[in-house]
């Protein structure tokens, strides 16, 4: 990933180089205000967790088993190895971040567990291609497939549709493999699908999913959901053996009250869904620029012209190149991104790519062979010869 040089001061009060710039939103800073107040047990045991644990339970309307862990990885990485023997393999889009971006956590914390990469458009796991990775071999030197992972919202900003879903989970069934979703921005694809959060896991047969908060307005902290609480079993261990679990818990579940009530969580996810789709518009038709990915959550992907990115990095605005592809830029909305940050951002755009485009092309040299050439001085009319 390649971002503007670090040389370069931040002088935007907002960037769309990540979600995780955004500072914590006013509520659930207003929560773990309010759970600071006099002794609470440790560990775990106070009342913030356990109201914040009932409140998922009412929001996925199951009865859940919910843990909280410090970040994302950790989240996946447990998860997973509940799932997982050390002779076993998890699926997983081949660009999907517990493959590329958690620096082997996910194989670390299951002793070995393998993973194996699948294709797809947009991001998004086929079918096709988990029959394919289950049934390609069965020998004993084969990795068991036991787990398909799958991220909603996908790396590319693309949201699977329930309907997708769906039969992906059936297929993962029929082979007896377990569905772990990373949810990181699971509230976007909420908001981008307008459905609840039920539908979009275990009502189509997700077993665990990790709710990703920090993205959304928290300081710190997300949230493991089992929806088959026999695969929760000994959870609690692996989070304090994996060094997650905080012993002033309530500062970790806390905040996710202030998400919860009043759906704040939602809202925030519909803002910077909202955002990503004015950033959006307002860059189609600007020469050069391609919208690389269907816009369908908070992440716009777009390919710029050579040179716009530095040129953009000299005024001021921070957003990694390359994160996919090279070329790519990603440009990422948070929940307190304005219209008018997308506005400015897309002022200076359009200013650069007048700057950098190429000039027109010089008019062809004339090609009249006749005996008496006719030449033009520079005074002499532009129209047609008369």
């Amino acid at each position: 990933m390649k971002d503007e040089p670090r040389s370069v001061p931040t002088v935007r009060p907002r960037q769309f180089a990540s979600d995780n710039y955004a500072g914590v939103c006013p509520e659930a800073w207003a929560a773990m205000v309010e759970a600071n107040q006099g002794h609470e047990p440790s560990y775990g045991e106070d009342r913030w967790t356990q109201k914040v644990s009932d409140r998922l339970r009412e929001l996925f309307e199951t009865d859940c088993e919910v843990f909280f862990v410090f970040n994302g990885t950790s989240a996946n990485s447990l998860a997973l190895a509940t799932l997982c023997q050390p002779y076993h393999s998890i699926l997983c889009h081949e660009l999907a971040h517990v493959e590329t971006s958690e620096c082997g956590a996910p194989e670390f914390f299951a002793n070995g567990s393998k993973i194996l990469l699948l294709p797809g458009a947009h991001g998004k796991v086929r079918p096709e291609a988990v029959v394919d990775a289950v049934t390609r071999r069965s020998d004993i030197h084969y990795p068991k497939p036991r787990a398909l992972s799958l991220t909603q919202v996908t790396e590319l900003g693309t949201a699977y549709t329930v309907e997708e879903l769906g039969v992906l989970c059936q297929t993962a069934r029929r082979h007896g493999l377990r569905v772990h979703m990373d949810g990181a921005r699971f509230a976007n694809a909420v908001a981008h699908l307008g459905v609840a959060p039920a539908d979009l896991t275990w009502r189509v047969g997700v077993d665990v999913l990790c709710f990703g908060g920090t993205k959304n307005g928290l300081a710190v902290g997300e949230a493991v959901v089992f929806f088959d609480r026999e695969l929760a079993r000994e959870f609690d261990y692996r989070c304090k053996q994996g060094g997650q679990l905080a012993s002033k818990m309530r500062f970790l579940s806390a905040p996710w009250l202030g998400l919860l009530d009043n759906d704040v969580w939602l809202r925030n996810a519909r803002h910077s869904n909202a955002m990503a789709r004015r950033l959006a518009r307002g860059l189609q038709g600007l020469p050069g620029v391609e919208i690389c990915y269907p816009v369908e959550s908070n992440a716009v992907f777009v390919r710029l012209p050579a040179g716009v990115p530095e040129a953009m990095h000299e005024r001021g605005w921070h957003f990694y190149t390359g994160v996919i592809s090279p070329g790519e830029s990603r440009l990422m909305c948070s929940w307190d991104t304005t219209p008018e940050d997308v506005d400015a951002f897309l002022a200076d755009l359009g200013e650069v790519l007048r700057q950098t485009a190429p000039p027109p092309p010089s008019a062809p040299a004339s090609t009249a062979r006749g005996p008496h050439p006719v030449h033009r001085s520079p005074s002499s009319p532009t129209g047609p010869l008369k």
